[in-house]
């Protein structure tokens, strides 16, 4: 049993395009990443699968349940966190969670408690006196403390610092280690690569691919960086191609031998060939689908 499943999920807003004909399966223990710039429909399709707004055709199921008939069932066994959490105005932090728990009737008390140590987050602060980052926070907890199956994050490391962003990361890990489906939404690349094992890129509503993250790094290209010179070499297989001063960089994807026999004819003063950074794997296939369209 997939604890997502989609098949051909389209939803329209009036004339404006959410998302088109989205198939997408996410396995039982999956940490998955849900690829896509702003825009681009993320935050429509996790919605969707929540049952808070219903699709304009197609289908979606959580743990084989339909996403809209067994909305109720469906978020019982959900952690939910908004790339935008709204509070009510006037709480503290500690009396937000508890209000949470006791929306879910369970008791989380030693789950908030030992969260918050590890966010460093203060339970006895107001919610309106809390920076973006302990606001993020607070979501954070209030998704977590309830130890849900299945995990829909939407962009949930914006606003957090770099060794948050690690705690919170180490915490997943633990959480999907022990069981728990990660679906983790965010337009940084970087990120999923790191901690996520299956991914999907989704662009202007469309699902462009979706793979191992093994097989998604093996785009078949090389990044490639020429000091001591303002043009590239004149060979098939170069796509964006930058310049500046006397340095050239271009992603790569013909052959070997025809590339450095270009550069030998060059006069450099050094030269490097790498693998692509991931923006780089993101802009390919961003290019990828264009072109197929």
């Amino acid at each position: 049993m997939n604890a997502i499943q989609t098949e051909h999920l389209t939803k329209f807003y009036g004339k404006t395009r959410g998302i088109e004909d989205v198939s997408l399966s996410v396995e039982v223990g999956d940490f998955f990443g849900f690829i896509g710039p702003n825009g681009a429909g993320k935050s429509t399709l996790i919605r969707t699968l929540l049952g808070l707004i219903a699709p304009t055709a197609g289908r979606a199921e959580l743990f084989g349940r339909d996403a809209i008939k067994c909305r109720i069932e469906n978020l019982n066994d959900i952690g939910y966190l908004p790339s935008e959490a709204t509070f009510y105005s006037g709480m503290k932090v500690g009396e937000l969670l508890k209000l949470s728990a006791n929306l879910r009737k369970c008791d989380c008390t030693e789950q908030a408690r030992e969260l918050c140590e590890r966010l460093e987050l203060d339970t006895s602060r107001k919610i309106d006196e809390l920076s973006l980052g302990n606001r993020k926070k607070v979501g954070i907890v209030a998704a977590l403390q309830h130890n849900p199956k299945l995990y829909i994050l939407d962009e949930p490391t914006s606003g957090l610092d770099p060794l948050m962003q690690k705690e919170f990361f180490t915490i997943l890990q633990e959480r999907n280690e022990q069981g728990a489906t990660i679906f983790l939404s965010s337009h940084v690349l970087s990120e999923v690569m790191r901690y996520c094992n299956r991914a999907a890129v989704i662009r202007e509503g469309h699902l462009i691919v979706s793979d191992t993250i093994q097989n998604l790094k093996q785009i078949g290209a090389k990044r490639v960086v020429l000091h001591g010179t303002t043009m590239p070499p004149l060979i098939p297989g170069l796509k964006h191609t930058r310049a500046k001063g006397k340095t050239v960089q271009f992603m790569y994807n013909g052959q070997t031998d025809v590339l450095l026999q270009a550069l030998a004819r060059m006069s450099l003063e050094d030269v490097s060939i790498t693998d692509p950074d991931p923006e780089e794997i993101l802009m390919h296939y961003y290019e990828s689908a264009k072109e197929a369209n």
